[in-house]
This record gives C-alpha cells, structure tokens and sequence, in this order.
C-alpha cells in the first residue's frame, strides 16, 4: 500500500521510516540471514538488524507515547533521531546491527544539539548521510571493503552529487547503495567463492529503500530481493542454501581480510566467540579498551558516546573480553554467543545440548540481575529487562528457542509486554514449539508461578497452576515519580514517592519506608499468607529490616522473603500471596 509522502525530515518521517524500515527486513529477514557468510558464517544478519530497527522503532513510538501522555504537542526532529538512535544503539545485535546504530548515531549527530533544525531538507539530509557513514567507518577497528560500511559510503556519494529536496537525496542514496552492493563479491574474496552479496549490505539497502518510500510514497521499483538482478543475473538457491550471484566480473583473489569461508562455523584458528555488551564508560576508558580488544581478536566495532557504549567483538576468549569491560566502566547485557553453538545470555542459560530436545522449560524476562540468578537457580531461561530497556518480541523468540524444549511456559512479567509477548509465542508456535504464555504482570507473580512448577505432570495442568499462583498474587512496587503528573491517588510532583497497588498509584509519599508501609498495610487488610520483597539497588538498606518486623509484629501467620533484584527500577518489588 502506497504511503503517504513526507516533504521534510521531521519526527513524523523518522517514526514513518523506523515502521517502513522493520516492514521491509522483516519480508526479507530470513533470505539476508541465508546470504550471511562474511565476517562469520552464522547465518543471523537479517535477525540482527531486524532486532535492532525493531529496537530503534519501539524508541520513537515511546517518544510520540511520551508526549501525547504529557500533552503536550509532536516530540521534534531531534527527540525522535535521538530516540532512534538510542533505541538502535541499546538494542544492537551482532556485527551489522551494530554498525547499523552507529549510521543511525552519525546522523542524529547532525540533526541534534544546539541549533537543530524543527525539520530537516535534501541539503541537512544529505549532510546526515555523509556523517553516518564516516562515523560508521571511524567505530570499526579494521574497515573492509566489500561491506556494509562500503555500501553505506557510496550512498553518501551518490547523495552528494544530488540535489533537489529529500526524496531526490534518498533516491540518489538508495541508488548508490543498490549499485555498491553488486559489486561487493568483486571486493571480497570470501562473498565471491560463495556466489553472494555481503549480507549487512543486503540489509542496509532495505533501510534507504524504506527511506525513498517515507518521502515518495512508494516502494522504490527494482527493489531487489536477495535472489533479484545485481550487477549480473541470480538464481535463488534452493531452501537452507544460499542465493548465489553469477556472472560477476571479478578479479583474481586479492587476499582481502577474511574471518570465515562458505562454511557454517569459522575458519580453523578464527575466533570462537561473539561478545556483545553495553557499556558505561568515559571516552578515554573506551579508547584504551579498543586497544586490549583488538588484541584479543577481531570484528571490533564499539559505537555509541556521551557515556554509553556498545562493544561488539569476536574472540576465543570470551571472559577476558569481558573482564576489559569490567575495567573500563560498568558492562552490562551482555551476551556470548559460541559459533556454531547457538546464543549464550550471562544471566546463567547455559548452551542448549545439541540433539534431543527437553520436554518442557520456562522463559521469564526478568527486570534485574538478582531476580535473573534467582529465576536461573529455579531452572528458567531468562531475559534481562533493564529500565528502559524492555525485550522486543525478536529477543523472546530468541530466547524460546534457546531454552530447547517441545513445551514452553513464557512469564513476560511485565503487563506492558503482553503483546510483545503474544506476538513472540505466535512465532515460536509456528516453529513446532508449543508455547503456553501465562500474563504475568510482575516479577513477583512470576516467582509464585515458578515455584508450583512441575515439569513431570502435564503441560495443561501444569499452565493452570502456574496461572492460579500468578493470579493469586498481588503485586505492588515502590518508585519515585520523575515528573508532575495526575495519578489516581491525586497529583504527584517530580521527586515524590509512588507506591503502586496491581498498576495503579495508590499512595504518595516523601519517605521512602513509610510509602512502602502504607503500601503493605493495604495489601495486607485483604489477607495473605507469604509476603514476597524484592529490593532494587537504590532502596534504603533498612527498609526490608523495618517490613518484615511490621509483617511479623502485625500480621500473624503470614511470613516474609527478601530478595535482592538488582539494578530493577523499582526500589522495592511487593508481593502478597
């Protein structure tokens, strides 16, 4: 269906593109996934940069969210590129996806900051563009050509010898970029034997092209699909091969940089490890850990800035990456993946055992690492939640996957996530995974679900008594408002603190242990026998001491459990079964 044309790049054309841009790599995802051999054959690029446009989008549409909620008008062309950005960089999957979010950061470099235009034209356009892709070049240890970073360049070339308004320069890019990525077998060797265009390139094409349809209206013709024309004619190959491009000119083995051949695992001596995190850390920190990562192995992009960071390396020694992390600030989400072995979360899912599947696991997104190991000990498969931060439905199925069982019980956790959650299940479905998806709407209900969970009777009877657990607890959390807003317990002001009952505010106070009082004491008047506390890492350290007395002084018969969650969000989690 033809869309509606944008003239100027302003918020509404970001949120446009981001939708457009998700749309496209995912029709295309998994024929990108099946052209994959450069820089490691692992057969996941169009996973990852659908995963990471899916988290710049969810981004944007938080910032349009945001200021409906707050009433006031459209967010401008800066809050939505800096929110795409962002929403790119913090969920960034391997080696494409992240230089995907630094060419999505080069460009929110331009359109931000003091003096930002309200809307951009073909000539601020055009500027974005040539900046993503230096930028994209300057976060990559060892650029090679014949790669994304080759496709995205010449698209900045052909926008700089276009002119007219944005949708001549998004033509002229696409264009460039369609013509770049047909020649990328001739500039490396490794996509020549394998009959194939670089794969990351593959992708970002599908970007611009979503890019011309946000201000023409319409899907650029000729758009190419993996098996369409580049510079000679291609046959798509047959399922689980690659689609293979005959009849291109291309010289003799120049002996370009290579980290993988046409196989599905990495050469013999390449790095067996993939390492990915978030980082917190100054600019001279990050400059010293490019040094000890590029040490230690190669495919080093680190992109981000202004404090936050994402690392991306391949190395066979995965712990010493991390540990790098570790001393040039606070690394976090992080995420191994062995070649070959399927992915590896931190948060203490091991690597599923090849073969055989198990009968029946539990996934459970988790808003902190204390709550991660807790849940891990208990047996699930977990995903990190930051604040902020939450999975997109790509990340869940990942994880369904991971866990490696014919049946899977999903505790989202999170009410917010039900649909992400759905859609994650219905995809999961589809692969031969049955998947039973309980609403939990806190961490607190999924632990009540998980701790009457039996893997031995039957999956049916198993769901309904996890789902009467969860539904029997009631849930609260304890926070701090971060601006003035109405509530259902009247207005609150910046820097107060909420206590809230099931989702709803249902106290406000100043202190931080009398809110989560008065938050229990009203649990508590309906009845209760367990009472469950889950502490972040900024609650007061004597407010788990101070509940458990009142519990024990004024409640008969009902006991109490403390755990520690971690960097959750909430100061304190509450839950009363």
């Amino acid at each position: 269906m033809a869309q509606v044309p944008q003239t100027f790049f302003d918020a509404l054309a970001v949120r446009t593109w981001c939708g457009l841009a998700l749309d496209a790599l995912g029709r295309s995802r998994e024929e990108i996934d099946a052209i994959n051999v450069y820089p490691v054959a692992d057969g996941d690029t169009g996973t990852n940069l659908y995963l990471t446009v899916e988290s710049a989008a969810a981004a944007v549409e938080a910032v349009f969210t945001g200021h409906r909620a707050g009433g006031n008008q459209e967010p401008t062309l800066a809050d939505a590129v800096r929110a795409m950005a962002h929403g790119a960089l913090i969920g960034a999957r391997g080696n494409s996806g992240t230089i995907l979010a630094q060419l999505l950061r080069g460009m929110a470099q331009v359109l931000t900051g003091d003096g930002a235009p309200a809307h951009a034209d073909g000539d601020g356009l055009r500027l974005a563009l040539r900046h993503a892709a230096e930028s994209a070049r300057q976060a990559v240890a060892h650029p090679v050509e014949g790669t994304v970073l080759t496709v995205a360049s010449a698209a900045a070339d052909a926008a700089d010898d276009a002119g007219g308004d944005c949708a001549a320069v998004t033509r002229a890019a696409y264009e460039g970029a369609r013509a770049a990525l047909a020649e990328t077998p001739a500039r490396l060797a490794v996509l020549r034997r394998a009959g194939v265009v670089d794969a990351g390139g593959r992708g970002l094409v599908a970007v611009l092209a979503a890019l011309v349809e946000t201000f023409t209206g319409e899907a650029p013709r000729g758009l190419p699909a993996v098996g369409g024309p580049w510079s000679g004619s291609v046959r798509a190959a047959g399922p689980g091969l690659h689609a293979r491009v005959e009849h291109v000119d291309a010289p003799a083995d120049d002996g370009a940089p290579e980290c993988a051949d046409h196989g599905g695992a990495p050469q013999p001596g390449g790095p067996a490890f993939e390492v990915i995190y978030l980082l917190e850390a100054g600019d001279e920190a990050v400059a010293r850990l490019r040094e000890r990562l590029d040490g230690l192995g190669d495919s080093l992009v680190v992109v981000g800035g202004d404090g936050l960071w994402n690392v991306h390396v391949h190395v066979d020694d995965a712990g010493a990456a991390v540990e790098a992390g570790v001393e040039a600030g606070r690394p976090y989400r992080i995420r191994i993946t062995h070649f070959g072995a399927g992915d590896v979360h931190t948060t203490g899912a091991e690597p599923p055992a090849p073969g055989e599947r198990a009968q029946r696991a539990v996934v459970a997104v988790v808003p902190g690492e204390g709550l991660a190991g807790l849940y891990t000990e208990a047996g699930a498969t977990t995903v990190l939640a930051r604040p902020g931060e939450p999975p997109a439905s790509g990340e869940l199925v990942q994880a369904l996957r991971r866990a490696h069982a014919r049946e899977v019980v999903l505790l989202p956790n999170d009410a917010d996530l039900r649909h992400t959650a759905a859609a994650a299940a219905e995809q999961a479905r589809a692969e031969g995974i049955r998947v039973a998806l309980i609403p939990t709407r806190s961490a607190v209900q999924g632990i009540a679900a998980l701790a009457v969970h039996e893997p031995e009777r039957r999956f049916d009877e198993d769901v309904v008594a996890m789902t009467s657990a969860a539904g029997a607890t009631r849930y609260a959390e304890v926070t701090v408002a971060e601006r003035q807003s109405w509530t259902m317990a009247g207005i609150c002001q910046a820097g107060d603190v909420l206590g809230l009952v099931d989702g709803d505010v249902a106290v406000i106070g100043q202190d931080v242990t009398a809110t989560a009082e008065a938050v229990l004491d009203r649990m508590l008047s309906a009845g209760g026998e367990l009472v469950t506390l889950v502490l972040g890492d900024e609650a007061p350290e004597t407010v788990a001491a101070r509940l458990e007395t009142r519990v024990r002084e004024g409640y008969l018969a009902v006991d109490t459990v403390t755990y520690h969650g971690g960097r959750q969000g909430a100061l304190l989690l509450i839950g009363v079964e």
